[in-house]
């Protein structure tokens, strides 16, 4: 895409682009995203940037109106494989705050200036400041969902010092944290990663380690989203203890534990409500900002966190769950050109794949097999309870180490002992081909078992599995779509979805993409 594309898409303010790129105008200094609804700047006085970060480092700062640093991720991060895509879904991740640029450096299996380099080439900023918005992005959050003090919510945002918190805040979003937090009932929150929405504010003092009744949050998406499809999957394959949907179809909410990083979590996202056809329409007065234009729209969430640090770690990770910075229109058009698939994509707009909410949970599950509840006897058995339980959620699930005992039916013992030595990593910027290798290697796995785990734990959009009930003893089940090398690529993933959903595909069935000279 060239500068003159990018001009037609802010022109016309196209939310298909909103995380793909940013433009800032030199004239007010503040960067925007594609959709902004703010007046069209003259050509000459706008810059395009490949990230929030990028435009950042350059001076600019973000539209209070827009809010760009909110936008859904790039699809292109789920897609590549290569040194750029696997550091960005680290640093989604939270790597750099954690570990440093040197933990990322060595979880590439590269060096830091040759990280520094590629990102910078490719991005416009480098890994210290890609995690910096991201923290700016995440200290926005606290400061206007929570009444935590401003010295502890900027350690919980992963700041190193106040003073770094202070000067981020005000270049990034040129005001003051205090300014920030009082402007945060000035209206209703835009549409993104994760953006706010108005509630009543906690009394002064209530704050403590986490937000009193959890964070609301938004999360975002592009183009149409098959809501109904998503919640009736997940729904299906809920393991009791670890995971209910509470309703009716329309709107229903899914609820889940979460094993984080620095503690844990309870996670609830609410099914938008449904219009003609169950395809999600906004309720009157409530459609998304980042939808101007186009499709596109948020899910409504709120997250309990025993400790503010994991925050946007638990976002990416229920982003990753939900399939949410998918590009339904690159898949659309794709899969489009198959004519057995087209009448599926046209009834079914915004189908996704979902992916995991913790890859080592995922991997477990699917090698165990069988229906839920058997995956639950396991959780009763070696997870850990809640403090307290709340509704029908009971435990963590077990974390691999916990997995490897004598007891633990052996395909999942190989597996979990693989992951506690790290000879399997299912991290979030996993080299994928590496772990399939890896896990199809291991007793009582296999390589059909291998690409679902690829498909649903690492979030692969170009792999398929052996079928959507997590039954890894499928032995039939395709370890890639056939499509994946031709007319599918890279949606395979996308494509066996269409298929299923639609009865065509039985599990276990391998399916060969057709061509339009094929008939």
């Amino acid at each position: 895409m060239d500068d003159g594309t990018r001009y037609e898409a802010v022109s016309s303010r196209d939310a298909r682009f909103d995380g793909e790129f940013f433009f800032a105008v030199v004239t007010t200094g503040i960067y925007c995203r594609p959709s902004c609804p703010a007046v069209t700047p003259k050509r000459v006085n706008v810059r395009f940037f490949p990230s929030a970060a990028a435009a950042q480092a350059a001076g600019f700062r973000a539209c209070r109106r827009c809010r760009p640093d909110a936008v859904p991720g790039s699809a292109e991060w789920n897609v590549r494989a290569d040194l750029v895509g696997r550091a960005m879904r680290f640093i989604g991740d939270g790597v750099v705050d954690r570990e440093g640029v040197a933990g990322l450096a060595r979880r590439l299996g590269y060096s830091a200036r040759q990280v520094q380099r590629q990102l910078t080439a490719e991005l416009g900023a480098g890994p210290v400041a890609l995690a910096r918005a991201r923290r700016a992005h995440t200290a926005r959050v606290l400061l206007q969902t929570t009444a935590l003090p401003v010295t502890e919510l900027a350690f919980a945002a992963g700041f190193a010092s106040i003073r770094q918190f202070n000067d981020t805040m005000r270049e990034i979003y040129a005001g003051t944290p205090s300014e920030l937090r009082a402007a945060a009932g000035g209206g209703p929150g835009r549409g993104g990663v994760m953006t706010t929405r108005p509630r009543p504010r906690p009394a002064p003092g209530a704050g403590g380690g986490a937000a009193p009744g959890g964070i609301p949050l938004r999360l975002a998406y592009r183009g149409p989203y098959a809501a109904v499809e998503i919640f009736d999957f997940l729904a299906e394959r809920a393991v009791p203890g670890v995971e209910e949907v509470r309703g009716e179809p329309g709107p229903r909410t899914y609820r889940r534990t979460l094993r984080l990083t620095y503690g844990s979590g309870i996670a609830e996202v609410e099914e938008p409500p449904t219009g003609p056809r169950g395809r999600h329409r906004p309720p009157a007065g409530r459609v998304c900002p980042a939808a101007r234009g186009g499709d596109g729209g948020w899910l409504e969430c709120r997250l309990l966190l025993t400790d503010l640090r994991d925050l946007s770690t638990a976002v990416q990770r229920l982003r990753r769950l939900f399939d949410l910075d998918a590009d339904p229109y690159a898949v659309a058009e794709r899969l489009g050109a198959d004519p057995r698939l087209a009448p599926l994509v046209a009834e079914r707009p915004g189908l996704r794949s979902p992916g995991a909410a913790d890859p080592e949970e995922m991997a477990v599950r699917i090698v165990l097999g069988g229906p839920p509840e058997r995956t639950a006897e396991l959780v009763r058995a070696y997870g850990k309870p809640l403090d307290a339980v709340d509704g029908g959620l009971t435990h963590l699930f077990p974390a691999p180490a916990e997995l490897t005992g004598a007891d633990v039916p052996e395909p999942v013992r190989a597996l979990c002992t693989a992951l506690a030595d790290g000879t399997v990593l299912l991290d979030a910027g996993a080299d994928r081909a590496a772990a399939e290798r890896a896990l199809a290697a291991l007793p009582g796995v296999g390589p059909h078992t291998a690409a679902y785990i690829r498909m649903r734990a690492l979030g692969d959009p170009d792999v398929g599995g052996p079928d959507g009930g997590e039954r890894a003893e499928a032995a039939e089940g395709p370890d890639r779509a056939e499509g994946a090398a031709g007319a599918w690529r890279p949606w395979g993933a996308y494509a066996l979805h269409h298929l299923w959903r639609a009865g065509l595909l039985p599990p276990g069935e391998r399916a060969a993409p057709t061509t339009a000279a094929a008939g």
